[in-house]
């Protein structure tokens, strides 16, 4: 549970540097670019280690992860410099619910009436957030990124597959090997020359990045991916915090009401989890 609090914040904390970017770089080129630098991040362990050392068990299944992965971002960085930090964030969790019934009939999880019920109080705090800013001029987009959370959502109950087949290190490096293929020929007829300080948050995402999908994936190693979701809900407040920090929103009524309302959900799937 600690390891998905800390890749949620990590993530949070990357997609408010990629929300500044693709204010000024074309979303398909950063979004690239940040799995190169994601990518190289790896390289000093790939040369250490060794090829073999990082072999997959599932390579299909890794490739068919990547696609989801890629399809998803692709939506995500297009709608991400259209909307609040915060109605981003709570669009995205959309995604336990759908990731909670894919452990139930895919992965064959047995789904706890709490869990549900911590998914579904969540889920009501995001809509306490988001129905407010569905505005006209960003309800288009605010549908572009909910496309984003089911593809998401597969790639996710992918990585928790792997699991079980693959180390965390494995699932990572190729996540950045094949969303880097796929995303090359989409960010090729909008490559930019950014300047110093766009390659300097370019190489931070690609850092933060990185970390986050290692804390998460070491996450879905340890417990079942139905037990983690409610702790997305967290996210909330992070982007909220960096919403603030970096571009000066302050979180409305409803959202501090909608964050208050996540966050009693998580501790309280917390408590019940300990206690069983």
């Amino acid at each position: 549970m600690l390891w998905m609090a800390l890749g949620g914040f990590t993530l949070s904390a990357m997609n408010a540097l990629m929300r500044q970017l693709t204010t000024e770089l074309p979303p398909t080129f950063a979004q690239c670019m940040r799995y190169v630098f994601g990518l190289a991040v790896m390289l000093p362990f790939l040369v250490k280690n060794g090829l073999g050392h990082y072999k997959p068990n599932r390579l299909k299944a890794h490739l068919v992860r990547g696609l989801f992965h890629a399809g998803a971002l692709t939506l995500f960085f297009l709608a991400l410099p259209q909307i609040p930090l915060t109605d981003t964030t709570a669009i995205m969790f959309t995604q336990p619910m759908f990731v909670m019934i894919g452990a139930a009939l895919i992965l064959r999880e047995v789904v706890s009436r709490d869990r549900w019920l911590a998914a579904m109080v969540g889920f009501g705090g995001v809509a306490l957030v988001l129905v407010p800013h569905m505005k006209a001029e960003t309800g288009v987009w605010s549908l572009v990124m909910l496309a984003a959370s089911p593809l998401f959502a597969a790639s996710f109950l992918i990585n928790k597959a792997l699991t079980r087949h693959d180390r965390p290190d494995v699932i990572v490096l190729w996540q950045n090997i094949t969303v880097t293929a796929y995303m090359i020929p989409l960010a090729l007829p909008y490559w930019a020359s950014p300047d110093l300080g766009q390659w300097l948050l370019l190489g931070a995402c690609g850092l933060l990045g990185t970390l986050a999908h290692v804390f998460m994936t070491r996450g879905f190693a340890m417990a079942d991916i139905s037990v983690l979701q409610p702790f997305r809900f967290l996210d909330l407040l992070w982007a909220s915090l960096f919403g603030f920090f970096m571009f000066g929103a302050l979180p409305s009524e409803t959202a501090l009401i909608g964050g208050v309302v996540i966050v009693s959900s998580t501790l309280w799937i917390a408590h019940r989890e300990k206690r069983k």
